[in-house]
């Protein structure tokens, strides 16, 4: 290609290769030159031509060894043709699908059952022939052909026939009802047109005519048939009613097994039978049919009434559940404030539906009914009773419920701290005087049904003055039924300041005055339904209270770990808030809101609290117990808890060490045979109890031999779950072997109890074994195991293989394909998403182009406006120059 713009190449090469310039020859030879061939050939020069002015259109790919006779797909593209060639397929098939994207088109075949899978083809056709017919019938409403619209004495023409008192009907007990009172199908066939052809059947052997028959011998077989077919219904009803003599037996065995014996049927029966014996038959087993009729009606409709018969209603939702409880309760309530006030109480008030009333029987004697406009003297017999018994009842199955849910070993809960206020602040509100009084007082009255919801412990209280203990529960109940969340979204707030109610209330019953414990279980229900609804709210109850008897705890420490006036462990209502916690709670999480704080603190009472009195010792096992319940799923070692039951063991036991420094391990026993710990040593000779008593032992001062040796039993006890516990830790054998030579070395000078001792003797002998298992499952430490590392060799590495289509063969062949197979779907992959973004590019740039003329157009209709406002204006302006200059002129003439 020569030099110059690319417009002089472009004529110098059209000139060269002849396709512009002077023709040759004459115009008859140009004519004839002109062929396919020809216009083939220029357009190939054309193209030769344009793809040598645009040297970019065409790209090469450089072959690394360029081997003769090899036929390679893609070496040499053309970008740019590919782009367009791209771009007119997406504008046939790509931008056709979106514009038509939104539009719905099509035949809808609304044809009976076309879109019923499960209908064939003949049910399909059935159907619509019967539909046609239904509605050719209903446009022909006078056709008299249709007999079905035609009757006679209020009966259907269809079903009439002229012989059907003749006796030459079918059976009354056919199941083809549309057969019934026609002739049958050999009578028709023999005494009709139908029977001309029998009588040659019927010929004699000689090959003579049969005699044809008179229409009196034709009658005759008529009437004879008729009466054979006569005798046969009749056969057949009588084998039908001794059929259904048998099941009536059959049926009164059966009832006799599934049902009482009815004591009124029989006399029943007797006294129907003189009331209809005048309209009798004068047959005499009419008398004896008409009772056993009437039992047969009596069994039938204790079968239609039976409970099992009725249809069972479907499951209502919660909130369903609680709307029927609330309006319960409201109802009651409204009975109780009538009863109270000695209004009339009526169930038509209540229910704001007039009375319907009710169909006397033969055997009413009248007096019960009355006029709808006749007052009521009292409520009627039984439905107040029913009622009453009614609440009474789910109150009773409320308080079941609530009492199952408890746990029996709250029972065992500590009392709380009784301290001055300026030693420890108090977890719960202090009572209202002379309650329990009040109480008593009015313990006959009734359970109001309705309550607002407290707002504090003070106004609980305050409501549950004049209640029962026992009915509490009940409260409770009914004010979470009341104020149930679905009926107002105050409710939900209100129930979570409830929950915080509870939890005081629970610790109040926990008062060192007068501890009621065993009214626990039945409010834990309540409390754990709250927490579970509410969870963030009833946390920060919770850390409330918690922070509280930490705060107690170190005043408690401020004033000395060994004065006797110090508050250093936990009595009976920090005991139950730390259970209720564990209740209500997760404890195998690694973090948690409430369960961490809580297992801190119980920590810090087992670490910094000294051993002083029995009393602490039987807090610290209930601290130890609720640790090991806590950590029952996760195992976290609890160092604080063992400490405390081996001082705990050597507190109580008798042993043959003098001072600490001659125990075992490295236990901290600070209060080892010194100070107020020397009075704690157990009667060796005494039996503990079978179950002791926690509540006896906090709350007394100098506890007896009987609760220390029961103290001791339950060491002996939680060291052994302990042990169970710990036994897949790593540091077993360093944390039990000290432990196990302690209890070695108890009860040498003093023999213990034979309870006590057979306890101690099973203790050492698990303790033995499972440091035995321990260590043989333990093995020394050693170095990671490897491969010895070979001496380096600087012998260098030859490649047999030099190409590189050889390195990517595999021997294996399965492999070896499996790999092109990944190769190829890489490739397919990386072109898949290479035309999605094109498809994506091209239909962004629809789009703007759409918008740009949703724009112009836009823009062009503003401009028509503004220009016919501008034209408009401007004649008002010449408009109004022409009015000044009318003026002017009129002034100066």
């Amino acid at each position: 290609m020569g030099k110059g713009s690319q417009l002089s190449q472009l004529k110098s090469a059209l000139h060269t290769a002849g396709i512009t310039g002077k023709p040759q020859g004459t115009k008859r030879k140009r004519s004839n030159s002109v062929s396919g061939n020809d216009k083939e050939k220029r357009d190939n020069k054309l193209a030769a031509i344009q793809s040598k002015l645009n040297p970019f259109d065409t790209k090469v790919t450089k072959l690394k060894h360029d081997v003769g006779g090899r036929k390679l797909k893609g070496v040499v593209g053309k970008p740019a043709q590919s782009k367009s060639a791209g771009m007119e397929k997406r504008k046939q098939e790509l931008l056709k699908e979106y514009q038509e994207k939104d539009r719905a088109g099509g035949i809808v075949d609304r044809r009976f059952g076309e879109n019923d899978p499960s209908m064939s083809i003949e049910d399909r056709m059935l159907e619509r022939f019967t539909r046609e017919r239904q509605r050719a019938a209903k446009s022909g409403a006078f056709n008299l052909e249709d007999e079905d619209d035609l009757t006679h004495y209020g009966q259907s023409l269809s079903k009439m026939d002229d012989f059907d008192d003749a006796g030459l009907g079918f059976d009354d007990s056919d199941e083809e009802d549309e057969r019934q009172g026609q002739i049958d199908r050999a009578i028709v066939s023999n005494a009709h047109f139908g029977g001309f052809d029998n009588d040659e059947e019927q010929a004699g052997a000689d090959g003579e005519p049969a005699p044809k028959k008179s229409k009196a011998e034709v009658m005759a077989e008529v009437m004879a048939k008729s009466k054979e077919h006569k005798v046969l219904r009749q056969m057949e009803k009588e084998k039908g009613e001794e059929v259904r003599a048998e099941l009536d037996d059959a049926f009164a065995s059966l009832r006799s097994l599934l049902y009482a014996p009815v004591a009124t049927s029989a006399p029943a029966a007797s006294d129907a039978a003189p009331e209809t014996s005048e309209a009798a038959p004068a047959d005499p087993t009419a008398s004896v049919l008409l009772p056993k009729d009437f039992t047969y009606d009596l069994h039938v409709k204790e079968l239609a009434f039976e409970q099992r018969a009725k249809p069972k209603d479907r499951t209502k939702t919660e909130e369903e559940l609680a709307l029927e409880e609330k309006e319960a309760l409201e109802k009651a309530e409204r009975k109780r404030k009538k009863r109270m006030a000695g209004l009339e109480d009526s169930d038509a008030e209540d229910d704001d539906k007039p009375r319907k009333r009710r169909r006397g029987d033969a055997d009413d004697l009248d007096d019960d009914f009355m006029e709808e406009d006749e007052a009521w003297t009292g409520i009627g017999k039984g439905l107040g009773e029913e009622e009453d018994e009614q609440a009474s009842d789910e109150e009773d199955e409320d308080e079941d419920e609530d009492e199952d849910e408890g746990d029996s070993d709250d029972s065992g809960a500590e009392v709380r701290e009784d301290e001055d206020a300026s030693d420890a602040e108090g977890l719960t509100t202090s009572a209202p005087p002379s309650s329990k009084s009040s109480k008593r007082k009015a313990a006959a009255k009734e359970l109001p049904f309705t309550f607002e919801c407290p707002a504090s412990h003070a106004q609980f209280l305050e409501l549950i003055q004049d209640i029962d203990d026992n009915d509490v529960p009940t409260v409770v109940q009914r004010i979470r039924t009341l104020h149930h969340p679905s009926f107002a979204p105050e409710n939900k707030f209100k129930l979570q300041v409830f929950s915080g109610v509870l939890i005081d209330h629970i610790l109040y019953l926990c008062s060192p005055s007068e501890p009621r414990v065993s009214h626990i279980p039945s409010f834990l229900s309540h409390l754990l339904a709250l927490v579970k609804a509410y969870p963030v709210q009833a946390a920060e109850h919770f850390v409330k209270k918690l922070t509280l008897m930490h705060k107690n705890l170190n005043r408690g420490l401020s004033r000395g770990a060994l004065n006797p006036e110090a508050k250093t462990w936990p009595g009976m209502a920090e005991l139950t808030i730390l259970r209720i916690i564990g209740k209500a709670w997760s404890t195998s999480d690694l973090n948690h809101a409430v369960v961490s704080p809580a297992r801190v603190l119980m920590g810090s009472y087992l670490g910094l609290g000294r051993v002083r009195s029995a009393s602490d010792i039987a807090s610290g096992l209930f601290i130890c117990t609720l640790l090991l319940q806590y950590e029952k799923l996760s195992k976290r070692l609890i160092p604080e808890a063992i400490n405390f039951l081996v001082n705990a063991v050597l507190h109580l036991a008798p042993s043959s060490y003098e001072d600490a420094s001659a125990l075992p391990g490295s236990f901290a026993c600070p209060d080892f045979k010194s100070g107020p710990a020397l009075s704690l040593l157990a009667d060796a000779s005494v039996a503990p109890p079978e179950r002791l008593d926690i509540l006896s032992v906090l709350s007394s001062a100098e506890p007896s031999s009987e609760a220390c040796s029961g103290l001791l039993k339950i060491t002996f006890d939680l060291l052994g779950r302990y042990a169970e516990m710990y036994k897949s830790l790593d540091g077993f054998i360093e944390l039990f072997t000290p432990i196990s030579d302690v209890l070695k070395n108890v009860s040498k000078q003093k023999k213990l109890h034979d309870t006590l001792q057979a306890q101690l003797s099973a203790l050492r002998d698990s303790l033995k074994r499972l440091l035995k298992f321990a260590n043989q499952s333990r093995r020394p430490l050693a170095l990671q195991a490897h491969k010895p590392i070979p001496i380096a060799t600087y012998i260098p590495k030859f490649d047999g293989s030099s190409s590189s289509y050889i390195r990517k063969q595999d021997p294996d062949h399965e492999r070896n394909e499996a790999a092109k197979l990944r190769n190829q779907v890489k490739q397919e992959r990386k072109g898949a998403i290479r035309e999605l973004r094109k498809d994506s590019r091209f239909l962004a740039n629809v789009q703007q182009e759409q918008q740009r003329e949703k724009d112009k157009s836009y823009r062009d209709s503003l401009r028509k406006v503004y220009g016919s406002i501008e034209g408009e204006r401007a004649e008002e302006k010449a408009m109004e120059k022409e009015k000044a200059r009318d003026k002017k002129r009129a002034g100066k003439k």
